[in-house]
């Protein structure tokens, strides 16, 4: 990330190279008249030195301004957008280094072409504020991308895992005891763990956990699943056992303060999931799983069974090992939200591999492809719940996109009463010779196969049963095509 230091002297830089310029001085004019060498100078300007102060009030009185003007932090209204971006903690908290970027490199392109770089910026923080991207926003999609750089398998908290496992002699058997988990919080790290308090805050129903640091207690919501229970433990203990300092204090929904929090619970809620669904294990049932000459969903009810995890962390788990284990690195996962029936469906989670697979988040407000097993699988869900509530759905099926691209989907659903929440994660893997490969169902006619799209409002499928909303942006394209063609016309004519 970008030091202090380094801001405030790319800032004086970028102030004196515009300075010089505005005042029509060569840089060899302006060390002479200051009695600095050229080279010192343009390393001032590409913001690797800082003078001192003598040399700056020489620099303030040849330019005209004065010495508080010259070392503020405040860039002229031409390049307002860089110092703002320079300032806030997007840059200054953003981890360069972990993407292979030295933060000196930044520096020297904004350095290099300041008026390019403010002009980039400028359109950046347009698109952000049109879009209402947040810092939350820019944090989490950064995220993903150092997943989908590493292909969410990250061998040394595997190895942490297995380590700690040794360390605190613990049976990984499934299901993991998770009251070998509430020892070591207890014993090793001063916990208490309350199981009734939070049951108190009604307000605060989406909350499963709250990790109050003063008192060193954890505050677990009364009736929690033994999966959800479970995860809450062995994030706290990867916390702790990591030394993950920065760190949320609830189970979801926090505010985002840093990417280092991000991140940091990134690594926690990785470790649980490697603790709870041990490597070497799931990989043999997973291939047992793709062996299998039929499509049969209770394969994969029984292992969520056999393991006692709930079915978002047991889908996530999957690709973290798919790409290492299997060779299968073009993939997606998602996880869609409905708050209550009828309401919108969200996309609250996603990752890809290799590629931007369809399907993505949009940001446009349009309906999402009601062909997708991950809406299909709520409906379904919703209208079981009716009857007998929650619902619970597994199923497959082979989504052909636009562009030829196929999928198989993976997905589990399931849906509470009418005002209460359903969900559904999809694990899509591309079909392609190497799938053929891995998986020998993969052909089994009792596979759902469906032409889709990715929004309703962007679908040219002409007999959809289940469109949401009219093809506006297609009858938009198509209009804009005959315009064009008319006008082409017009302009040849003769």
């Amino acid at each position: 990330m970008l030091s202090h230091g380094q801001v405030v002297r790319l800032i004086f830089g970028l102030k004196l190279r515009e300075l010089r310029q505005e005042r029509g001085f060569t840089p060899a004019e302006l060390a002479r008249a200051c009695d600095v060498s050229v080279s010192y100078l343009n390393e001032i300007e590409k913001g690797k030195k800082y003078p001192k102060a003598d040399k700056i009030l020489s620099m303030s009185k040849v330019l005209g301004v004065s010495y508080d003007q010259l070392t503020s932090l405040t860039l002229s209204r031409r390049l307002e957008p860089i110092s703002q971006l320079l300032q806030s903690d997007v840059l200054k908290e953003f981890p360069l280094e972990m993407f292979g970027l030295e933060p000196i490199r930044i520096v020297e392109l904004i350095a290099d072409a300041p008026a390019k770089m403010n002009a980039f910026i400028s359109t950046l923080f347009e698109i952000a504020r049109n879009y209402e991207l947040r810092q939350e926003n820019f944090f989490l999609a950064a995220l993903r991308s150092y997943q989908e750089m590493h292909d969410n398998y990250f061998e040394e908290l595997e190895q942490d895992v297995r380590t700690f496992i040794v360390e605190e002699q613990l049976s990984s058997a499934a299901p993991f005891d998770t009251t070998q988990l509430e020892r070591v919080l207890v014993e090793k790290y001063g916990y208490t763990i309350d199981r009734t308090i939070l049951g108190d805050y009604g307000s605060l129903g989406r909350l499963r956990s709250v990790y109050q640091p003063k008192l060193s207690r954890l505050l677990l919501r009364p009736g929690l699943t033994r999966a959800q229970e479970s995860f809450v433990l062995g994030r706290e203990v990867a916390f702790n056992y990591l030394n993950l300092k920065e760190r949320p204090y609830v189970n979801a929904n926090f505010p985002v303060r840093s990417f280092d929090e991000v991140l940091n619970n990134f690594k926690a809620s990785y470790f649980a999931s490697a603790l709870l669904m041990e490597e070497d294990s799931l990989v043999r049932d997973v291939q047992q799983f793709f062996s299998a000459d039929h499509w049969d969903p209770n394969r994969l009810l029984d292992l969520l069974t056999k393991y006692g995890v709930s079915p978002e962390m047991f889908m996530q788990r999957i690709t973290n090992l798919l790409p290492r284990h299997f060779g299968l690195q073009s993939l997606f996962f998602l996880r869609f939200d409905q708050a209550k029936a009828n309401a919108p469906y969200v996309l609250t989670k996603e990752l890809h591999l290799s590629r931007l697979h369809n399907p993505h988040g949009n940001e446009l407000h349009e309906h999402y492809c009601r062909r997708w097993i991950s809406l299909r699988l709520i409906h379904e869900c919703r209208s079981v719940a009716l009857r007998q509530a929650p619902a619970f759905s597994i199923g497959a099926q082979r989504s052909r996109y636009p562009n030829e691209d196929e999928y198989l989907c993976l997905t589990l659903a399931r849906a509470g009463t009418a005002v209460e929440p359903a969900v559904s994660v999809t694990v899509g893997l591309l079909c392609d010779d190497n799938l053929r490969n891995k998986i020998r169902f993969l052909d089994d006619p009792a596979i759902v196969q469906k032409r889709v799209n990715e929004t309703c409002e962007r679908c040219q499928i002409p007999d959809c049963e289940v469109r949401a909303a009219p093809p506006v942006e297609v009858e938009r394209r198509e209009r804009r095509e005959q315009l064009r063609g008319a006008i082409s016309n017009l302009v040849n004519a003769g």
